[in-house]
């Protein structure tokens, strides 16, 4: 349920369409973490799937890519659809909290991400992992996944690696300070814009 600030329902459906993808992502912001993810790179699906349980965000991304080439063109291009809905679903953004931070461990692990929906899009990520591909995603898209996402999410987002060694951690540590991060950041606790420009 939306929350006793907003009645107007947070959701939205975009698709995109290239002749190396095949999108449509839908969010519902006030949500309760369900999802479903079909992106053809599993470890993808997997990380999408627990950002989903974390933030609290309906997440359904379906998408035919062009992965004989390799998994490049699906992963940027889901990070551009999400943002897009997420920014979409926000609306004027009227009365959230627009900052949000985490930091979040996974075993040896621990991950800290802070960002702001204030409109501009920035992405800063420090992170090395010793594996190059986990399960057909290659560890170098993380940082591009992000970078993507901020663009048309219009965020500004620093994700960092603060402790870790073993890769699966490090990135499941990224994505689930992301999604407490977004959690936080998406609430709605009043009924103005959060800015002193007026807008965001």
């Amino acid at each position: 349920m939306p929350d006793a600030f907003n009645t107007v329902p947070r959701t939205a459906t975009v698709s995109r369409t290239t002749t190396e993808t095949l999108i449509t992502v839908t969010v519902t912001l006030d949500g309760k973490g369900k999802s479903s993810v079909n992106s053809g790179v599993f470890f993808l699906d997997h990380m999408l799937t627990n950002f989903s349980k974390h933030s609290g965000i309906d997440l359904s991304v379906e998408c035919r890519g062009d992965l004989e080439v390799d998994d490049h063109h699906t992963v940027e291009d889901i990070a551009i659809v999400i943002g897009s809905a997420i920014n979409e679903a926000l609306g004027d953004k009227r009365g959230i909290q627009r900052y949000g931070w985490a930091i979040i461990p996974m075993d040896e692990a621990l991950a800290r991400c802070a960002l702001d929906l204030g409109g501009r899009s920035y992405c800063a990520v420090k992170a090395e992992f010793k594996r190059p591909v986990i399960q057909g995603f290659s560890t170098e898209m993380v940082e591009h996944f992000f970078l993507s996402l901020s663009g048309t999410l219009k965020a500004n987002i620093h994700l960092s690696i603060l402790e870790g060694e073993n890769t699966h951690h490090k990135i499941e540590a990224l994505f689930k300070s992301f999604a407490y991060a977004m959690k936080a950041a998406v609430t709605v606790t009043g009924d103005e814009i959060p800015s002193t420009k007026g807008e965001l």
